[in-house]
C-alpha cells in the first residue's frame, strides 16, 4: 500500500533537531512517500547532521528567510534537486531577540519586535511567494503556531508574532485558492525543541499543560504534531484552508 504523499515533493523548513516537530513532518513525509528538500540557517551542517538520521537521504539549502538574495535563488536551487514541481511548503521557521521575550513585553525596542514580526509572521508569506512558480499544480503550505488566542507567561513579543502568523495565513488561504494552494497551520502544545529552549522561563509556560490538557502531553514527543503537519501536506483534506488545527491535547477547548 502505497503512502498518503507517495510521488509528492515537499520542502521542509526548520530541522534543527531530532526532537523537532519539522524533523518528525520530514521523517513522516519520506515515510509516506514523499521526495523532500530541507532548508536551513544559520547552520547548514547541524541540520545536515540531523537529516543523516532520516530513512532517505535529504538536500539541504542554506536559507535565511529575512535575507531577499536568498529568497530569489530559492527557485533554482529547488528546480535543480526536485525537478520543475512542488506540491508542499512546511514553515517551520520563529525568532526573536532575547529582549523580545521573558517577562520583558513592556520595554522591548521596536527594532526586535520588527525581527520577531518579519522572521516569525512575514517569512511566511515570502517562503510562499519564491516557491510559487514551482507549484503549478497546487499543493499545500503548512506553518506551525503556538495558540496566539492567549497572552502565554514568558511568550511575549511571539504572541503577538504568532497571531500575525495566524492571520497572514488567512490572507494566503484567501488569495492564493485560486492556484488550488491550501494553507493552513498546526497549532501544537509545547515541545522541548530548540526553539522552546531558547524562551527564558519556558518551563513554566509548558507546566500549564500539566494540569489542563485533557489528554496527555509528553513535552518530549513532537510526533503527533508532525503527522498532523503530514496529514495536511496530504489529499486527505483537500478542500480545507485557512484553518488553524490544535494538536495540543485538547487544551484550547479548556478553560482556566
Amino acid at each position: 500500500m502505497s503512502g498518503i504523499l507517495e510521488g509528492k515533493r515537499i520542502l521542509i523548513t526548520g530541522v534543527l533537531m531530532e526532537s523537532s516537530i519539522a524533523f518528525h513532518a520530514a521523517k513522516l513525509a519520506q515515510e509516506q512517500g514523499a521526495e523532500i528538500i530541507l532548508t536551513a540557517w544559520p547552520r547548514p551542517t547541524l541540520t545536515e547532521r540531523i537529516a543523516k538520521k532520516l530513512p532517505k537521504p535529504a538536500t539541504v539549502l542554506e536559507l535565511d528567510v529575512s535575507n531577499d538574495q536568498h529568497l530569489a535563488r530559492l527557485e533554482g536551487q529547488v528546480r535543480e534537486h526536485l525537478g520543475d514541481r512542488l506540491d508542499g511548503v512546511v514553515h517551520s521557521i520563529g525568532f526573536a531577540p532575547q529582549d523580545a521575550l521573558g517577562g520583558n513585553f513592556l520595554n522591548t525596542p521596536f527594532e526586535s519586535v520588527a525581527t520577531a514580526m518579519h522572521v516569525s509572521a512575514f517569512s511566511l508569506k515570502s517562503l510562499t511567494m519564491a516557491l510559487l512558480p514551482l507549484m503549478t499544480e497546487g499543493g499545500s503550505v503548512v506553518g506551525l503556531t503556538f495558540d496566539a488566542q492567549f497572552a502565554w507567561p514568558q511568550y511575549d513579543w511571539m504572541g503577538p508574532a504568532k497571531a500575525a502568523l495566524e492571520a497572514t495565513n488567512r490572507y494566503m488561504a484567501r488569495d492564493l485558492g485560486k492556484h488550488d494552494i491550501r494553507c493552513n497551520l498546526i497549532s501544537a502544545g509545547p515541545i522541548g525543541s530548540m526553539a522552546a529552549k531558547s524562551i527564558p522561563g519556558f518551563a513554566e509556560l509548558a507546566s500549564v499543560w500539566d494540569s489542563r490538557s485533557p489528554l496527555e502531553w509528553k513535552l518530549e514527543d513532537p510526533e503527533p504534531a508532525g503527522k498532523g503537519v503530514v496529514a495536511l501536506l496530504s489529499d486527505w483534506f483537500p478542500k480545507t484552508t485557512g484553518e488553524i488545527i490544535h494538536v495540543d491535547g485538547g487544551l484550547h477547548a479548556i478553560g482556566a
